[in-house]
C-alpha cells in the first residue's frame, strides 16, 4: 500500500528537471500547507474575553461646507461572513461511546478511554472491541484487543453500511473518515480478503498491503490463497491487484500473474467465460479449447451465454444458453448446439466431416399467472446422430436414447354454461435409429363440457334419463412424415396429409339391484379430409395404380357400448381367541366386469376394381375391394361387422399385519399384490377364432415399497398347426393345455439408500437428473449420469453441515449411499419360437466411503448376449474449497474419460484444470 502523497492532492507537479534544493524546499511548503489546512480545525477558542471601548459623545460641533455631503456611517463587515459557501461542522453527528467496564475521561489529554465490550457509534459507522481510545483533540478512535492469560480475545469489528472488517486494530479519523486498519479480514461477495496492513480512505475505497484473497471457510489457516503484494478494493465492485501469486497450505505455487481483477458485484453482471483446454487423440482433431465465451447478464428476468469450442483440425462448436424468468408468471430456458465436426485431416483417406445440432426448449407458466389459459413448452430436436457424434454434450449416457420428442402447447378456457376448452399444440417425434421425424403443425381440439339435458335443476341425478348426457369434441390436424436430411427443406410438405374429426358420444349410467353398475353410451363420429385415393388396374403399366386425389371428403361412423360391473369384498380373518398372529387378516377386492360392443360395417364407403387372373394368381378376372379414405389421418372406415362380447376381473390382495412396533396397537395394512386383472373378449360375428388372447397383468409393492414388481402374461386358446400358424381349434383339443403361453414379461426395479432403513426419504431430484430429462435420458442413473463438472449448474447444492458436524474427518458414523436396480425378461412363444428376447439387469448406485470421498458406478449385465452394458466409473474427493472428479467409461465403443479440479466458488471458478478423452468416432 503506497500514500498518497499532499502534492496529489494540492498541486500538479510537471515532470521536469529540479533542482535538490528546490525539491526540499517545494515538499517542505506542501507540507507546511496541509498541516495548516489540518490545524485549522483543531483551533482552540480563546479564554479572555475582549473588553469593548467606551463610546463617548463628543460636544465640539465642526462646521462643515455646503458643498461637501454628509458623512455616511459605515461599518465594516468580516468578507468571510459574506462568503457564499457555509462551512460544515467537524462533527456532522453525534459521537455514542459506552462500555462494560469503564470509560475513563482525561481532560488534560483530551481523551476517552473505554475498557472491555466497548463500542463507539459515529454515523453509520460503528466500532466493536475490547478496548477503544477516543482522541477528541485529534478526531482520532484507537481500537484494539484485550490481552489476557490466554492471549487475545474481543477483536476489533469495524463496521459501515454492509461492510464488516474484523482488523487486530484500528485507527479512525472522525473528521477525514480515513482508518488504518491492521491484519484485518474482510468478506467480499463470497471470497475473504486477509491483510496485514489496509488504508481506508473512504466507504468505497480500500488499498491493502500483503493482503490474502481465498474461499475457504478456514480463515485461520486457509488451505489455499492468492498473495497481492498491492491491491485497491471497492467493497461489492471490484478487486485491481498487482503481482499475484497462488499459495497452498502456505507453500506457494508456480501459479503467478503480474496483475488481476475480480469482480466483486453481488448483482449479476456480464463478464468472460474462460475455456478448458486439452487435446482430442481419439479422432485426431488436435488440441482444443472448449466452452470459452461472453455471459451476458441482460436483465433481472432473461441472460444470455454464448459458449464455443475450436479444434486446430478446423473443427469448430457453438452453444448459446438462455434462462428466463417472471415471478409469479412463467420460467424456462433455451439452449441451441451446433458442431462442425472434421475428423483427421484434409487429404487424408480417414477424412470425414459432418454436421449436426440439437435445439432444447422448455417453458413453463405459474399456475397464478392465468387460470383461464396456459402454454408450456418441451422441445428437444435436432440431428439424429447428433448424441452419437458430439463432442461436448452434458450427459454422456445420452447417445443410447432413440427417439426425440417436443411438445408445444397453448390451452384456453372459456367459462359459460356449458364450458368450452380450446387446445392448439404443436408435437414432434423423433427415431434417431430410422431418422423418420413425425410432425404435427398444430393439433387443434375443441370440446364442450358434458350437458345433462334431463338432470333436475336441484338435487342428485338419479336413473338413467337423469344420467344421459353428451358432448361435442373437435380435432384436427396437420401432420407431416418426413426424414432427418429432407428436415427444414421444402420437400417435407410433399406428403402432408390435413384432417378433422368430429365426435359426439352419448352416455348414461344407473344402478341396477343396488349392487350393479351399468353404463350405455353411443359414439358419433365424422371425418373430414383433404386427400382420397383412386385404385385401379392399369393394362398398360400391368399393375395396380393408386393416384392420390385432392378436395374435400368425408365419412360418418358411429358405435354403441355397454357395460355391467360390480365389487365384491372378501376376508379371511386369521385371528383366533387367545392367538396374536403375525398375518391378522387378508382381504380380497374383486371388480369383475362384462362388456358389449358393436360396430357395424361401413360399406357404402368401399369400391371395387377388376384385376386379371394372373396377377393375383386365379381364374379368370377378380374384383378387388378397396376404400377411398384409406390415407385418412384418422384411420379408415371398417367393412367388416363386429359384436363383442369383453370380461374383464381385477383383483387387489391386502393383508392386516401386527406392527413390529410394540406402542402400536392397530394392526399395518400392507398390499400383497396391487392389481391382478385378466381380460378377454369374444366376437359374436366371426366365423372362426371367436376368442381373444387372455391377457393377463398384475404389479404389487415389496420391502416397505422399495421394489416394485410388474408382470404380465398372453395365454391363445387356440393351437398351432404344423407350419405354425394359429387354427380355429383349442390347444387343449389337440393335445395341449389349456392355454397356449405366447408372451410374458416380468420387470424388476429396486431403489433404495441409507435413509430407507433411517425413516428417511431418498432424494431423487438433481440438478444432473433434471438436465438428463430435458435432453430425454434417463433420471435414475442407469445408464449414466450428467458428468461436465466444469459447468456449476449441474453441481447439487453443498451437503447439510449438521450431517457434516457429526461426522469425522477421516470416517463417517453415517456412510450415506444409494443404489439403484432394474431387472427385465421378455419371453416370446407366438410361433413355438421358445425364446427369451430380452433378459437384463442394470444397477446404479453411489456411496461416501468418507466425509472427503465417494464413488459411483452405473452398469449392468446383458444375460441374453453375455456382455456388459454401458458402464460408467465415477470417483469424487472434496477438497474444502476445490472439488476434483473423475469420470472414466473403461471399455465399449464410448470409451472415454474426463478429469476436472477446480475452486468450488463461482467468483474463481475459472482457476480449473479440466482434462478429458473424448470417444473414439465410429464409422
Amino acid at each position: 500500500m503506497a500514500i498518497q502523497k499532499p502534492s496529489h492532492t494540492f498541486t500538479k507537479i510537471h515532470l521536469k528537471g529540479l533542482r535538490t534544493n528546490s525539491l526540499h524546499i517545494l515538499f517542505t511548503l506542501s507540507f507546511t500547507v496541509f498541516i495548516n489546512t489540518l490545524g485549522f480545525a483543531q483551533e482552540l477558542p480563546k479564554k479572555n474575553t475582549s473588553i469593548p471601548p467606551k463610546q463617548l459623545k463628543d460636544t465640539v460641533i465642526v462646521g462643515v461646507d455646503s458643498m461637501l455631503s454628509k458623512p455616511i456611517n459605515t461599518k465594516e463587515i468580516d468578507s468571510t461572513q459574506q462568503d457564499s459557501v457555509k462551512k460544515d461542522e467537524f462533527l456532522k453527528d453525534v459521537v455514542t461511546y459506552k462500555a462494560t467496564d469503564y470509560v475513563a475521561v482525561n481532560q488534560k489529554k483530551q481523551k476517552i478511554y473505554l475498557f472491555n465490550e466497548a463500542v463507539v457509534q459515529y454515523e453509520d459507522m460503528e466500532i466493536k472491541a475490547g478496548i477503544i481510545e477516543i482522541d477528541y483533540s485529534k478526531n482520532l478512535v484507537y481500537a484494539g484487543r484485550l490481552k489476557d492469560s490466554t492471549g487475545y480475545s474481543q477483536k476489533p469489528v469495524f463496521t459501515q453500511g454492509a461492510n464488516v472488517i474484523e482488523p487486530d486494530s484500528i485507527i479512525f479519523n472522525t473528521d477525514t473518515r480515513r482508518a488504518l486498519i491492521f491484519n484485518s479480514v474482510t468478506e467480499q461477495s463470497g471470497g475473504t480478503v486477509i491483510a496485514e496492513r489496509t488504508k481506508r480512505e473512504n466507504d468505497s475505497v480500500y488499498f491493502i498491503g500483503r493482503g490474502k484473497f481465498t474461499t475457504s471457510e478456514n480463515i485461520d489457516d486457509p488451505e489455499y490463497y492468492i498473495l497481492m503484494n498491492r491491491a485497491k478494493i471497492v467493497p461489492n465492485k471490484k478487486i485491481v491487484t498487482g503481482m499475484s501469486q497462488m499459495y497452498i497450505y502456505d507453500v506457494p505455487t508456480p501459479i503467478a500473474i503480474p496483475f488481476a481483477y475480480f469482480p466483486m458485484s453481488k448483482k449479476q453482471t456480464s463478464g468472460i467465460i474462460f475455456p478448458s483446454f486439452g487435446e482430442d487423440t481419439g479422432n485426431d482433431r488436435g488440441y482444443f479449447l472448449q466452452n470459452g465465451g461472453y455471459y451476458f447478464a441482460i436483465s433481472d428476468y432473461v441472460d444470455l451465454a454464448v459458449l464455443g469450442d475450436y479444434y486446430t483440425n478446423g473443427s469448430y462448436g457453438l452453444r448459446i444458453e438462455n434462462n428466463y424468468a417472471v415471478r409469479y408468471k412463467f420460467r424456462g430456458n433455451l439452449s441451441f448446439r451446433y458442431e462442425n465436426l472434421l475428423n483427421s485431416e484434409r487429404g487424408f483417406p480417414d477424412f470425414a466431416q459432418n454436421t449436426i445440432y440439437n435445439l432444447r426448449w422448455s417453458h413453463s407458466q405459474d399456475a397464478k399467472a392465468n387460470p383461464n389459459s396456459r402454454f408450456s413448452a418441451s422441445v428437444n430436436l435436432g440431428s439424429s446422430q447428433y448424441y452419437q457424434r458430439s463432442i461436448n454434450q452434458l450427459n454422456q449416457a445420452n447417445f443410447l436414447n432413440n427417439t426425440l420428442a417436443s411438445s408445444v402447447s397453448y390451452s384456453k378456457t372459456f367459462q359459460g354454461e356449458p364450458q368450452v376448452n380450446l387446445n392448439v399444440t404443436a408435437t414432434h417425434s423423433q427415431n434417431t435409429n430410422t431418422e423418420s421425424i413425425n410432425l404435427t403443425l398444430p393439433t387443434v381440439q375443441a370440446s364442450m363440457s358434458r350437458v345433462f339435458p334431463f338432470a333436475p335443476k336441484t338435487g342428485a341425478k338419479k336413473g338413467a334419463i337423469q344420467n344421459i348426457n353428451f358432448q361435442v369434441n373437435t380435432r384436427g390436424e396437420y401432420r407431416i412424415n418426413t426424414t432427418d436430411s429432407l428436415f427444414g427443406k421444402s420437400e417435407m410438405f410433399d406428403d402432408a396429409i390435413a384432417g378433422m374429426r368430429h365426435s359426439i358420444p352419448l352416455t348414461t349410467n344407473f344402478k341396477v339391484f343396488n349392487h350393479f353398475s351399468v353404463s350405455a353410451s353411443a359414439n358419433l363420429e365424422e371425418t373430414w379430409t383433404l386427400k382420397t385415393i383412386r385404385r385401379f388396374y392399369d393394362p398398360v403399366l400391368e399393375q395396380v395404380v393408386t393416384q392420390d386425389v385432392n378436395g374435400f371428403d368425408r365419412f360418418l361412423t358411429y358405435n354403441f357400448s355397454s357395460s355391467i360391473g360390480t365389487t365384491l369384498y372378501g376376508m379371511y380373518n386369521f385371528q383366533k381367541e387367545g392367538k396374536d398372529p403375525k398375518i391378522q387378516a387378508i382381504r380380497h377386492v374383486m371388480r369383475p366386469s362384462i362388456s358389449y360392443n358393436v360396430t357395424p360395417a361401413f360399406d357404402q364407403y368401399f369400391d371395387t376394381y377388376e384385376v386379371p387372373s394372373e396377377v393375383i394368381d386365379a381364374d379368370g378376372t377378380t374384383l378387388e375391394e378397396y376404400t377411398r379414405f384409406e390415407n385418412s389421418i384418422f384411420g379408415r372406415p371398417s367393412n367388416n361387422f363386429s359384436s363383442s362380447l369383453g370380461i374383464t376381473v381385477g383383483n387387489n390382495f391386502e393383508a392386516k399385519v401386527r406392527d413390529r412396533d410394540s406402542t402400536k396397537t392397530e394392526p399395518k395394512k400392507i398390499f400383497l399384490l396391487n392389481n391382478l386383472n385378466f381380460g378377454t373378449a369374444y366376437n359374436l360375428a366371426a366365423d372362426s377364432l371367436n376368442w381373444s388372447p387372455v391377457r393377463v397383468t398384475g404389479g404389487t409393492q415389496i420391502l416397505d415399497k422399495k421394489m416394485n414388481i410388474n408382470f404380465g402374461m398372453t395365454l391363445d386358446p387356440y393351437a398351432l398347426d404344423s407350419n405354425n400358424n394359429k387354427i380355429s381349434t383349442f390347444n387343449i383339443d389337440n393335445g395341449g393345455s389349456l392355454f397356449r403361453l405366447t408372451s410374458a414379461n416380468l420387470n424388476i426395479s429396486y431403489a433404495l439408500s441409507n435413509d430407507s432403513f433411517g425413516g428417511g426419504e431418498d432424494e431423487e431430484d438433481s440438478a444432473s437428473s433434471r438436465e438428463a430429462a430435458r435432453s430425454g435420458g434417463r433420471t435414475d442413473g442407469l445408464f449414466g449420469k450428467t458428468q461436465d463438472f466444469a459447468d456449476k449448474r449441474l453441481s447439487d447444492d453443498d451437503k447439510n453441515s449438521d450431517e457434516e458436524n457429526e461426522n469425522n474427518e477421516f470416517y463417517n458414523y453415517k456412510m450415506p449411499w444409494s443404489l439403484r436396480l432394474a431387472y427385465a425378461v421378455n419371453y416370446s412363444n407366438t410361433r413355438r419360437q421358445n425364446q427369451i428376447s430380452s433378459h437384463s439387469l442394470m444397477f446404479s448406485g453411489d456411496i461416501e466411503l468418507s466425509p472427503r470421498w465417494s464413488v459411483g458406478a452405473s452398469s449392468g449385465y446383458d444375460f441374453l448376449n453375455k456382455g456388459f452394458t454401458f458402464t460408467q466409473l465415477r470417483f469424487e474427493r472434496d477438497l474444502l474449497s476445490w472439488r476434483m472428479n473423475f469420470t472414466w467409461v473403461p471399455f465399449s465403443n464410448r470409451s472415454s474419460w474426463n478429469f476436472f479440479i477446480g475452486i468450488k466458488s463461482n467468483l474463481l471458478k475459472d482457476l480449473k484444470y479440466d482434462q478429458r478423452r473424448q470417444p473414439d468416432q465410429q464409422l
